[in-house]
C-alpha cells in the first residue's frame, strides 16, 4: 500500500460474561463490523485489531491494552491515513472533580480501568495533519466521549419507549465504585484514588493528573481530525438487543446495527452526518429511547463516512 494511505482499526467488544453486567451482543458487533469495513471500505484484515473477552481472546481488552493499541495506531498514522476505532460495551458517567453536578463520560473495559474522555482527546491531539481518527462508541453515556469535540447533532426531545428485553449497556457510577473499591482495598470516595491505587500508571490520566492541570494542559481545542459517533446522547442508554429481535438469532448493539443497516440500505457514500441521522430515524422507528449524536468539526460532517484524505505530500 502508498505509504501514507493506509486504513487502521481498533475494534473493542465487551460481554463481561459470567458476571452481573453481562452482555450478549458486544462481541457480535465487532465482527460484524469488521467485515464491512473489509468489504465496503477497503480495510485489509492485518490492519484491524480485535480485542475481545471472550475465552481464548489473545488481547484481552483491558483499559491498558485498549489504550496500548490506539496509541499505536495514532503513532503509524501518517498524512491521508484513516484510523477507526470502534468500542461496543458497558459505558458509565463520573462526577467532574470539583462541580457537584457535572459528570463526565468513561467506557468500561473488561477490568473496569475506565477510559475517560479526556483519555480520547489526548488521543486525538496526537493525530498528525492529514489523518482522520473516526470512533463510534455503541455503549451508554457515550455522547461527549470525546473531550471539547464540538457538537453537530445531539440532544433530542423526542423519546419513544424502548423495546422490552433489551439491557443497558449503562454501569451505575456506585456499582463501578463499589467494584474497584473490593479491588484497591481501599476507603475513598474519590474514585481516582481507587483507579490509581489498582491500575497505577495504566489508570486514565484524568486520575493521574489533578483534573484543573489536566484541562489546562489540553488548553483550547481548535478544529480537529476527531470525529465521533455516538450510541446515545451523555445522559441517555444504549441498547443491547436480544438474539430474538434479530433473523439470524445474534444478540447485537442496537446501533451498532442500526450503521449496518443504513449502510446496507445505500450503496453509494454518505456523510457522517447522515449516517447519524438515517441511525436515529431507523432507531426511533424500531421503538428505542436512544438519540446517536455526532460530534466533529463542520467541515467533517459533510465528509463521506471513512473517507479517504487527499494525500498532501
Amino acid at each position: 500500500m502508498e505509504k501514507g494511505k493506509k486504513r487502521l482499526a481498533t475494534l473493542v467488544g465487551c460481554n463481561y460474561a459470567n458476571t452481573r453486567n453481562e452482555l450478549y451482543g458486544c462481541t457480535n458487533d465487532v465482527l460484524a463490523i469488521q467485515d464491512v469495513l473489509i468489504s465496503r471500505f477497503g480495510f485489509d484484515s492485518k490492519e484491524i485489531q480485535l480485542l475481545t473477552d471472550q475465552p481464548g481472546s489473545p488481547l484481552m481488552p483491558t483499559g491498558a491494552n485498549i489504550l496500548k493499541v490506539l496509541n499505536k495506531m495514532i503513532d503509524q498514522a501518517e498524512d491521508g491515513d484513516v484510523l477507526y476505532f470502534h468500542y461496543s460495551g458497558h459505558g458509565t458517567r463520573i462526577p467532574k472533580p470539583g462541580h457537584a453536578f457535572l459528570k463526565d463520560e468513561a467506557i468500561v473495559p473488561c477490568d473496569f480501568n475506565l477510559i475517560t474522555d479526556v483519555d480520547f482527546r489526548k488521543l486525538v491531539n496526537r493525530l498528525p495533519s492529514g489523518a482522520s481518527f473516526t470512533i463510534l462508541s455503541d455503549s451508554c453515556h457515550s455522547g461527549g466521549l470525546i473531550d471539547k469535540e464540538k457538537e453537530q447533532i445531539g440532544p433530542s426531545s423526542t423519546t419513544k419507549p424502548s423495546k422490552n428485553g433489551h439491557k443497558s449497556k449503562a454501569i451505575p457510577y456506585e456499582s463501578v465504585l463499589h467494584h474497584l473499591t473490593t479491588i484497591s482495598g481501599i476507603e475513598s470516595s474519590d474514585i481516582g484514588n481507587h483507579l490509581c491505587q489498582a491500575f497505577g500508571d495504566d489508570a486514565s490520566s484524568k486520575f493521574r493528573l489533578q483534573a484543573t492541570h489536566e484541562h489546562n494542559l489540553l488548553g483550547s481545542v481548535k478544529p480537529d481530525a476527531g470525529i465521533l459517533l455516538s450510541g446515545c446522547q451523555a445522559n441517555e442508554t444504549s441498547a443491547d438487543a436480544s438474539a430474538s429481535d434479530n433473523s439470524e438469532g445474534k444478540a447485537y448493539g442496537a446501533f451498532s446495527n442500526a450503521v449496518q443497516m443504513v449502510l446496507k440500505a445505500h450503496a453509494s457514500p454518505l456523510s457522517y452526518r447522515e449516517v447519524v441521522t438515517q441511525a436515529r430515524k431507523l432507531l426511533t422507528e424500531q421503538g428505542y429511547e436512544q438519540h446517536p449524536c455526532l460530534y466533529c468539526s463542520d467541515e467533517n460532517a459533510e465528509k463521506p463516512f471513512l473517507w479517504q484524505p487527499e494525500h498532501s505530500k
